[in-house]
């Protein structure tokens, strides 16, 4: 039996440049897949019961206030939930497409004309922890009681159990946990292919990889490498005309992150509506869900 530091196992080999034969719907070359991070309110405040302010993922250059609030944090976060993700919304539904939603639980709770924009739009809901908060901080019974937290809201919301689930900052528990909970199909906490995978650790669990570039959090201060969308804008169709070229070969996945808060500014915005138009005008193009992606391939790539 492994210790608990052995699990995850890591994976250095992967499909060892030969992976499964398959082909997504209608042959598309690419899937494309935008998750929009729904954080704001569940980060870190002295309002939510945490001994400090937040410091990550705004346009705000700063540290963590211990035991005080960061106005200018706090109303930067407020700007994603107030206007942003109105913006994002609007990017998909006018052009009628899908996208999933990283919901954040508190988050989620405190504004739910956004949760009811969500469904009506006919997003997916993977539940991205109850609180945007590193998960190595908690112990194992507190991040079972938050995950079951989170599964009862996405069910409660719409009436079915989420397919998948992302923390974002997992614990060494957080998968083991995922597979206790017996609904899901799929885990996001990885970043290391283009395709999903089995898990090797569990059988019946897929983990389909999330991305840390193709992701606008590359705006907040801390990262520092965008300064205008169009730099955004060209990051994502370099990586997206790549992964089209080599789909003539074997299909790829492309996921996108999101944060209202970052992209959702009016400077910035018009990269997400670039690259939705240019995507949208290639021929064989999968622009999905997440969950419609890994009902896509535990029916088609079965483990085993």
């Amino acid at each position: 039996m492994p210790d608990q530091q052995s699990l995850p196992t890591r994976d250095l080999i992967g499909y060892r440049n030969q992976p499964p034969e398959f082909a997504w719907p209608d042959d598309a070359r690419v899937a494309v897949n935008f998750c929009i991070n729904y954080e704001e309110g569940g980060e870190l405040c002295i309002l939510n019961g945490d001994d400090r302010s937040e410091m990550r993922l705004s346009d705000v250059d700063v540290q963590s206030r211990i035991g005080g609030r960061d106005l200018n944090i706090e109303s930067s976060y407020e700007y994603g939930a107030r206007v942003g993700y109105w913006r994002l919304l609007k990017a998909f539904t006018d052009r009628g497409l899908k996208a999933t939603v990283n919901l954040v639980g508190l988050a989620g709770e405190q504004n739910p004309h956004s949760l009811k924009a969500m469904i009506d739009a006919g997003f997916d809901l993977q539940p991205h922890g109850w609180r945007w908060i590193d998960y190595q901080t908690l112990t194992e019974p507190q991040e079972r009681e938050l995950i079951v937290k989170g599964i009862r809201q996405v069910k409660d919301l719409t009436g079915a159990a989420p397919l998948g689930y992302y923390a974002g900052m997992p614990s060494i528990n957080t998968r083991k946990l995922v597979v206790e909970m017996g609904n899901f199909l799929y885990d996001s906490d990885v970043y290391n292919d283009d395709l999903p995978y089995w898990s090797p650790d569990y059988p019946d669990l897929l983990l389909i990889p999330y991305s840390l570039d193709t992701n606008d959090s590359r705006f907040g201060r801390g990262e520092r490498c965008y300064q205008v969308g169009g730099e955004f804008f060209t990051y994502l169709k370099d990586s997206f005309d790549q992964l089209y070229v080599e789909g003539m070969d074997s299909p790829k996945m492309m996921t996108v992150g999101l944060h209202a808060r970052l992209l959702g500014r009016p400077g910035r915005i018009g990269a997400l509506h670039q690259f939705l138009d240019y995507i949208t005008n290639h021929d064989r193009v999968w622009v999905c869900r997440r969950d419609d992606l890994a009902r896509h391939w535990a029916e088609h790539c079965p483990n085993g």
